[in-house]
This record gives structure tokens, sequence and C-alpha cells, in this order.
């Protein structure tokens, strides 16, 4: 049920009372497999074309237990060596793939004018925890090292998911952080990231049912999931965060996750990382591959690109003008 004194935005009620009124079981009533596909059924009703593109390539990456499919995203079909965007798609570690997120990518690699790499990790409950972050990690290494396979040559890295792929994200940023890559990690996007799942947060009960993502969806995804949500591997905010690459992170003030989302981006400012944070409001979880459905996605995306840009070329040129580390403070 939708609260009366809370902001929503006509086309995101809209929505919302389409998919409440929706006939059928909902995802969390279902096996993973046919929540998958009750997933890629839907996607081009809700999101926008994939639209114009100078390559759009798929290959595989060398991960811990075979290998991993993955999909590059360029707006020109040639590119200078430059900062390159990993991306790690939501779904709760159960659902989302490269297709379902394959709009956004070619999106955001227009807005950023950067290559976008969509890296397809294995799901929960086939493969639990830390498959997931294993998998990431492994795929950021690779393009940390210059593999000939990789048809862009890399000069940093910027990490991006949304929800669990914003978990990802940051897992992986801390992993680079504590064990260096040939390549830096030069920023981090997180659209409305899962950061703790160690304890409840108010928005939880505030939204636990009627706004798209509910209380009883991420019970099922945790249950498939099965992480160790003590642990800094499921629950990044738990750990120590000084020395992480700048970061943008957008939350929605309609989401049960939110408060999360608000948490992470304080406890980057407090650990002294540079933070630009947003908060779309009257808006939901979910919204970046929702853009035909709710149409005002469109500019809460390109808002948050113009974000990012700012911080990632920041981020470069401070790289290049810093003095390298002199032996002593290695």
């Amino acid at each position: 049920m939708l609260l009366a004194d809370i902001f929503v935005r006509p086309d995101v009620r809209g929505f919302l009372a389409f998919l409440n009124a929706a006939p059928g079981p909902r995802m969390h009533e279902v096996d993973a497999a046919r929540a998958r596909m009750m997933l890629r059924s839907i996607k081009d009703i809700a999101d926008l074309p994939i639209g114009t593109l100078g390559t759009m390539l798929d290959l595989t990456i060398p991960g811990p237990a075979g290998d991993l499919p993955a999909r590059l995203f360029d707006p020109r079909s040639v590119r200078d060596p430059g900062p390159l965007v990993l991306f790690f798609h939501g779904g709760g570690f159960v659902i989302g793939d490269l297709d379902t997120h394959a709009s956004f990518c070619a999106e955001m690699a227009r807005a950023l004018d950067l290559p976008v790499l969509s890296v397809d990790y294995r799901l929960a409950p086939e493969h639990r925890w830390p498959a997931a972050p294993d998998d990431c990690e492994a795929a950021a290494r690779w393009v940390a090292s210059a593999p000939p396979a990789l048809p862009r040559v890399a000069t940093g890295l910027v990490l991006c998911g949304d929800s669990a792929g914003g978990n990802l994200a940051i897992i992986t940023a801390m992993a680079l952080r504590d064990d260096p890559a040939p390549l830096p990690v030069v920023a981090h996007l997180l659209f409305y990231p899962a950061a703790d799942g160690s304890r409840t947060y108010p928005s939880l009960a505030a939204f636990e049912s009627g706004y798209l993502l509910d209380r009883d969806s991420l019970r099922w995804f945790a249950d498939a999931y099965q992480a160790d949500f003590s642990h800094p591997r499921a629950s990044p905010l738990l750990a120590d965060l000084a020395g992480m690459p700048p970061a943008t992170v957008l939350t929605t003030s309609l989401d049960p996750l939110r408060d999360q989302g608000r948490a992470y981006a304080a406890a980057l400012a407090q650990a002294g990382v540079p933070v630009t944070f947003r908060e779309a409001n009257g808006t939901v979880h979910g919204f970046i591959t929702l853009r035909q459905a709710i149409p005002s996605a469109v500019a809460d995306c390109a808002g948050a690109f113009a974000l990012a840009k700012t911080m990632i070329a920041e981020s470069v040129a401070t790289r290049l003008t810093s003095p390298a580390p002199t032996s002593e403070a290695r």
C-alpha cells in the first residue's frame, strides 16, 4: 500500500498501481529460473531500446570456476586508451543478466563517452556467496592485466553496479584497494547499493511493500544467496573505508534499501573519501531499467552520469598531477 504522506511522482504512481494490480505470482513465490524468465520477459516493455553504438561485442572472461560471459558497449568503434567502466548488474544475486541491463549500459557508455564492460557473474542459488564477489574481482583483475582479448586499452577502472551489483562494485573496489591490480580503480558509481545486510534500517519498514522491491523479495534473495552478512565481503559497510576510490552514490526515496546507500555515502565522507551523493525523490528501486515504464528515470540517469563524469575526470586529473609515492611511503 502506498503511503498517503509520501511524495510519489505521477509516472511512478501509475507504474506502481499497474504493477500492484497485476495478476499472477510474485517473484518470491516462484523458483529462480522462472523469476529470471519473468524479468527477461518484461525488459523490452519496461526499458528503452539499446540504441546506436559504435561497438557491442560479446566476449568471455576467465573466472575462478569457468568462463564468465561479458559484453562490451562503446559509442565509438575505435578509442584511445582511457578509463573503462566495469559494470555488475543488480537482481539480488539471483536474477539479471547481460540482456536485462544492456540498454542501461549502452546509455551509460554514450553519456560518459567511455567503454562499458558488463559482467555476467554466477548467480544464486546455484552458486551461493562468495561466488559472485569472487567472479567480479576476477573480472576486474583480468581487465587490469591488459588482456589481448579485450579490444580496448584501459588506463583505469570505474566500478559500477546497481543494487546487488552496487554491493559487488564496492567489494571489488575494496579488494583492489587492499591488493592492488596493475590498473587503479579511479572511481566507483553506485545506484541504490545493497551496502549492509547485517542490520535492519528504518527504510525497510517504511517501504516494505507496494514499492516494487519489498521485504518478501529481499528475504527470498537472501535465502538463495546464503551470505554471511557479518562479513565485509557481504556487508561492505562493515569494513574500513579509508583509501577507497572516489564515489558517486545515487539512492531513491521510495526504497527499502535507501538507508543503506545513505549510510555508505556518509561513511565514505567520514573516512575522507571524495563522494558525491544524490537521492532521486519520489521514485523507486530499480529505475535504471524502467526508463520506458517510468519516463522521469531518464533524467535521473542523466543527472547521475553528469556527476560521475565530473568525478571520474577529477580523479584521473588528480592521479596525473599527484607526485609518485616514495619508497618510504609505499
